[in-house]
């Protein structure tokens, strides 16, 4: 009984190109190594013209709305988000603002970011961590995070942001595949009853 978690991931930024998203896809790959993922992207950038006036989700357009559905109904969240002034984007926090209190209550999130120096690496622990938490989402110990001169031209050119990816990765694995294992253990049961 194949079982793939809903994979939803997350770029936070304003821009495309985005050193973000290169990040983002490089961790959900090396994640589709050892746990079964079917994947979802959102781009940020793409809802730009339809939740930067909402004040609810009843003023969304469909593309939003189905865009928060995904982010509401996936299993597991991959999010990152750019840094700038030591701070995430006002739109990224807002796309939060429309997701259901309840929604993230329990899932797997692990967190990433990026930005032009290394002062801005604990925007991880002291504002990613601190959304999700709000959330009861369940963040995973281990984030990631990439200065400019780490990605450059679409490619990840440090070893140094290579082995942390690896490491983040293989810290994540066992708990999505607990969450995989969960999932199949509930199936089955209710299968029985």
């Amino acid at each position: 009984m194949p079982r793939f978690l809903n994979t939803v991931v997350i770029n936070g930024s304003l821009h495309r190109p985005s050193r973000t998203r290169v990040l983002l896809e490089e961790v959900t790959q090396k994640i589709s190594h050892d746990v079964a993922l079917q994947t979802q992207f959102i781009d940020l950038v793409d809802l730009v013209p339809f939740i930067g006036t909402a004040i609810s989700k009843d003023s969304l357009n469909t593309v939003a709305k189905q865009a928060l559905q995904r982010i509401e109904r996936a299993d597991f969240l991959i999010v990152g988000a750019p840094v700038f002034r030591g701070s995430v984007p006002g739109l990224f926090k807002h796309l939060f603002d429309l997701i259901d209190m309840d929604a993230l209550a329990g899932k797997p999130v692990l967190l990433a970011a990026t930005g032009g120096s290394a002062r801005h690496g604990l925007v991880i622990d002291h504002q990613l961590r601190t959304l999700f938490g709000f959330f009861h989402a369940l963040s995973l110990p281990a984030g990631i995070y990439a200065t400019s001169e780490e990605i450059q031209e679409g490619q990840i050119v440090s070893e140094t942001l290579a082995k942390r990816l690896e490491l983040v990765t293989s810290l994540a694995a066992p708990v999505l595949n607990g969450v995989i294992n969960q999932q199949r253990h509930n199936i089955v049961e209710r299968a029985v009853a």
